[in-house]
């Protein structure tokens, strides 16, 4: 298992990608998280291979070329500015992304089984919760939350969070398989704050012995990597909002996020 859960901005480029985590990388055996930047007018082509991928605009809009026809994406102006629409793309699929103004696209994969066909999300639809209260109130885009949208192993959502609030709080795991109480899920945690200068931090406590452990101070392109382990809070800077982008994956025979909170923090999303 890989001990290096911070990946700063930069440490995973690769190619195209400024962000490029697999399960190689993470020392694991599902989820992958890639951030594609294009020039305008650039294309960029890819394998699925064996997993399945959404393409999630997070500045700009682009084209989704698959054999299945072409996926058009509006896009948005920034993570912080709205949800955005977004193509599944299914595993054993030779892809193109074309932008004719350019952007920036998380790519969010996780191994399967299936081969579900391509289709869009509309922006719509993406079911929006306003989470907690107080200091701990968040916003989240539960864009393929596994309730919202359906994919084979992928589960993935969006936070934002106000600038001086704490969100994944109370710390929680998905360590374990527990039937009806806790799934295993790997998750990646990718960050963009907002403002120059802007920072946050995120804590990775352990679950059982020699088990994760981090506190990183995150910048926008940072990731975060949880293997196992309590993960939250995640906290803001005053004056600089938290966007970040969760995916997901494990191995258990149904897609499900079910968590379990630390003993110490009974009182759950207040």
């Amino acid at each position: 298992m890989s001990k290096e859960l911070h990946i700063p901005r930069g440490a995973s480029a690769h190619g195209a990608y400024a962000v490029d985590i697999d399960p190689e990388r993470a020392g694991w055996t599902h989820s992958s998280l890639r951030v594609l930047e294009l020039a305008a007018g650039d294309t960029h082509v890819f394998d699925t291979g064996d997993s399945e991928w959404i393409v999630l605009p997070l500045q700009g809009g682009c084209s989704v070329h698959t054999p299945d026809g072409v996926i058009q994406l509006l896009g948005r102006e920034s993570v912080f500015a709205s949800v955005t629409d977004f193509a599944y793309v299914p595993r054993d699929t030779r892809t193109q992304i074309a932008s004719g103004a350019g952007g920036r696209f998380a790519l969010a994969g996780a191994k399967c089984e299936r081969r579900l066909p391509a289709r869009h999300g509309p922006a719509p639809e993406v079911p929006v919760e306003q989470r907690g209260s107080g200091v701990c109130a968040r916003q989240v885009r539960g864009f393929a939350s596994a309730d919202a949208f359906e994919c084979d192993r992928l589960i993935a959502v969006e936070v934002i969070t106000p600038g001086g609030n704490w969100s994944s709080y109370p710390p929680h795991k998905h360590d374990e398989h527990r039937p009806g109480r806790e799934t295993e899920l790997e998750e990646i945690y990718y960050f963009e704050i907002d403002g120059p200068h802007g920072f946050g931090y995120q804590r990775v406590s352990p679950s059982r012995e020699g088990g994760a452990d981090a506190l990183a101070e995150v910048r926008s392109g940072d990731a975060v990597l949880v293997p196992d382990g309590w993960h939250g809070p995640s906290i803001a800077q005053p004056g600089h909002a938290m966007y970040y982008l969760n995916v997901m994956a494990g191995p258990g025979a149904t897609r499900e996020w079910r968590i379990c909170f630390h003993p110490d923090h009974t009182e759950g999303y207040r």
